[in-house]
């Protein structure tokens, strides 16, 4: 229980607030017993002034004088419950009080102190004689000729304010408790708040980290503690669902190897164990040839994966005519393109500016977007690439429209995802177009997709004009992922 939060939120709050309760306690006790004995002092001094009247600037004629008025003075005084008078002779023993009682040899320790005084006043607080708490005031009575003939002294017992003091002192104690135990209490429960989801989440998190994205927590709160358990179940189900794409993706993968893979293998035995006629000697390295171009083209799809989450997917920047690379990529998939009996149109302008990218990289995307939307047109459906310069932007926009079978909306935010494929009977790895997509963030540009089901898909590539300004700092500092070449 005393682990972990617990044990800080004692050290950290609890024992803040139970050092400040301690100090305000003791604070107060010490101002209240200020206070009590200041009272005290000040109403033994307002006896004392009545001197005045009785020895007039503070002098008497003799000894005798002095003893015989003082003892009048102090039978006559109307506070003897309050007040103890003691009458001192000059050596500071009592002589006589207010109360007719006597004491043998008793001495007043502050006697000396108010002769020393040229004031002839002292204060004292201690103890009697016989041991009571007292607070006393003295004055000293002089002869004409200025010795010190005796002295009169006020004493109060401490009994009273002692109790006082001690009755506030106990209840400011008993209110600390209380605050101390109301902030134990609600400090308590409020860690145990956070403490319980917690541990459900830790647990949980536990279970999710060895495979189980079926976990969720239990949200008990509308709070952060609460956003945190949602947090965690969204990330749950992101898993599980990633997961399952994984699994599809490696599924996918290994059919799309496997299928090439057996077609050369079974041309490759066919060949071995007889020699064919020249027809099926050709068609058979047609197919080896084209089934090996695939397997090139799906590992170094992988292989750019790979790079992309390890975050090692590089680009060699220079500055380069963007129509060369897509007169390449189409001329590349013309013949594929006429063979499957498909329209593949492309509207080449005169000229375009300059741009700083990749050029091997950007072939690669143009031929991604343009071979996907060969696979998902029809026999006799058309596929066109439009290139033209957008003056207000400043950029170059790359546009292939199919008439193809487009992509469903719910299937449309989630094509350029990892792993994701919308049309599972179509062959691909479902990869290629994440990879795309990168790589044109990587040049500063955006990748868009445009589709509706049974109508057609266009996917638009935009790419900033190169700026010899931004070059320079790209040159200078080269951006996360960005090799330039000089």
């Amino acid at each position: 229980m005393f682990k972990g939060i617990y044990r800080r939120w004692l050290i950290n709050t609890f024992g803040v607030v139970l050092a400040i309760i301690v100090l305000i306690v003791i604070s107060l006790s010490v101002a209240v017993r200020s206070l009590c004995y200041s009272s005290a002092e000040n109403a033994l001094i307002s006896h004392s002034r009545e001197l005045e009247a009785v020895f007039p600037e503070g002098v008497s004629d003799s000894t005798e004088t002095f003893i015989d008025t003082a003892s009048a003075y102090a039978a006559d005084i109307s506070y003897k419950n309050e007040v103890e008078l003691q009458v001192l002779n000059a050596s500071g023993r009592v002589v006589m009080t207010s109360t007719g009682f006597v004491p043998n040899d008793e001495t007043a320790p502050d006697y000396a102190d108010a002769v020393k005084n040229e004031n002839g006043y002292s204060r004292y607080t201690g103890r009697s004689d016989a041991g009571e708490r007292i607070m006393a005031v003295t004055r000293v009575i002089r002869s004409t000729q200025g010795t010190e003939l005796g002295a009169v002294r006020y004493v109060s017992s401490l009994r009273n304010a002692n109790h006082k003091i001690l009755i506030y002192t106990l209840i400011a104690s008993a209110v600390g408790l209380l605050i101390i135990a109301v902030v134990a209490l609600s400090g308590y429960y409020f860690i145990r708040s956070i403490v319980r989801p917690v541990r459900d989440m830790t647990e949980t998190a536990q279970r999710i980290a060895q495979g189980d994205f079926t976990a969720k927590v239990d949200k008990m709160y509308d709070d952060e503690i609460g956003d945190l358990s949602d947090t965690i179940n969204d990330m749950a189900k992101e898993l599980d669902a990633n997961e399952k794409l994984k699994n599809d993706f490696i599924s996918r993968v290994s059919h799309e190897l496997r299928t090439p893979l057996t077609a050369i293998k079974g041309w490759a035995e066919t060949m071995q164990y007889g020699v064919p006629d020249r027809v099926t000697m050709e068609k058979g390295m047609s197919v080896i040839v084209k089934e090996s171009t695939r397997l090139t083209s799906l590992v170094e799809e992988l292989l750019d994966f790979s790079k992309l989450q390890s975050g090692r997917l590089t680009m060699q920047m220079e500055r380069m005519d963007i129509l060369a690379e897509i007169d390449e990529a189409v001329y590349m998939l013309k013949e594929r393109a006429l063979s499957e009996g498909k329209h593949l149109l492309y509207d080449d302008p005169e000229d375009m500016p300059i741009i700083y990218g990749d050029r091997n990289r950007l072939k690669q995307v143009f031929l991604n977007v343009i071979d996907n939307a060969l696979k998902y047109t029809p026999e006799g459906g058309m596929i066109g690439v439009q290139v033209y310069q957008d003056f207000k932007e400043h950029t170059i926009k790359v546009v292939v429209a199919d008439n193809g079978c487009g992509i469903d909306p719910e299937d449309l935010p989630k094509v350029k995802d990892k792993f994701y494929k919308a049309n599972q009977k179509i062959n691909g790895s479902g990869i290629g177009l994440a990879v795309a997509d990168e790589i044109i963030k990587m040049h500063k540009g955006t990748l868009e997709l445009e589709s509706s089901p049974e109508v057609g898909t266009t996917v638009t590539i935009t790419i900033p004009i190169f700026n010899e300004a931004a070059a320079l700092d790209d040159d200078s500092q080269p951006l996360g992922g960005m090799n330039p070449t000089p």
